[in-house]
């Protein structure tokens, strides 16, 4: 059993929290669902959920543990929030661009950054892309190159920084 992590993301949900973590789950390897807990009828005058729904569904997407709760309607995601997937190539974009992207919002889509089918943003970023973004004879290249991409595209990204 892998170490409790101090930090670990709590991902609000309306009821879709089971469905989102297999969803993850399915997609990331190493992945599991490691808990699930139900809402009883205590403290039904405040959360007000039925007894028995899903409250809490502990999983881990390659290792790192993630809690999805089903808290309500009253709060959603937002772009201010977003995890980065960091891929070694163009096929692990291609991969995880596909997967997380099918069913998200297709509007919501701009440089490496999608939104999945419960709205949760996401980075599908080549593991490349920071060193380009940290040369300063690349930078500007790369950034120009990057603004015109919904999908990250590593070979013209990399085109662009050497200046091609």
């Amino acid at each position: 059993m892998a170490a409790l992590s101090r930090i670990s993301p709590c991902l609000w949900f309306d009821a879709e929290a089971e469905d989102a973590a297999q969803y993850y789950v399915g997609i990331f390897p190493h992945s599991r669902i490691t808990q699930v807990s139900h809402y009883t009828e205590a403290g039904h005058d405040i959360h007000g959920q039925p007894a028995g729904r899903v409250m809490v569904v502990a999983f881990e997407l390659d290792g790192q543990p993630f809690t999805a709760l089903n808290g309500g309607p009253l709060f959603h995601f937002s772009e201010a929030i977003s995890f980065q997937v960091m891929c070694e190539d163009q096929q692990e974009v291609d991969y995880y661009w596909d997967k997380l992207g099918a069913g998200g919002d297709p509007a919501a889509r701009q440089c490496g950054w999608l939104k999945d089918r419960f709205g949760l943003s996401w980075q599908i970023v080549p593991r490349v892309l920071p060193q380009l973004m940290a040369n300063p004879d690349q930078a500007s290249r790369t950034m120009e190159a990057m603004l015109g991409m919904k999908k990250l595209d590593v070979a013209a990204l990399e085109k662009a920084a050497a200046g091609g």
